[in-house]
């Protein structure tokens, strides 16, 4: 994994650190939705989900947008490209225990 894409992977793992934002981001696997909207869902204050919001939308998980009938609004929706290499990763870190552990137990199994 190069050097860009593991500071992908570490973007996005400190941005989904906070229970906050993982429940955001659930939240918007669902459908796109207000500032209002996550604010009532999450169980925050609009200053304490803005702070949460902003770091997302800083480290490329979800994207903002306004409507044309209101640009005070602002609807949320999730970028589905940095996950991208966060799913490369864990893929080879599922693979690199899998081998780990059957060397684990063929070295058991000899032992015996």
């Amino acid at each position: 994994m190069g050097l860009s894409a593991r500071a992908s992977v570490d973007r996005v793992l400190a941005a989904l650190a906070d229970p906050h934002r993982r429940q955001v981001v659930e939240l918007l696997r669902e459908r796109p939705r207000t500032a209002g909207d996550l604010a009532r869902a999450v169980g925050l204050n609009p200053p304490a989900l803005s702070r949460h919001l902003r770091s997302l939308r800083l480290n490329g998980l979800i994207e903002e947008r306004h409507p044309e009938f209101d640009a005070r609004v602002r609807v949320y929706s999730l970028r589905p490209e940095p996950m991208v290499h966060l799913k490369k990763w864990l893929e080879e870190t599922e693979r690199l225990w899998s081998l780990q552990l059957s060397a684990l137990r063929e070295h058991m199994e000899r032992a015996r």
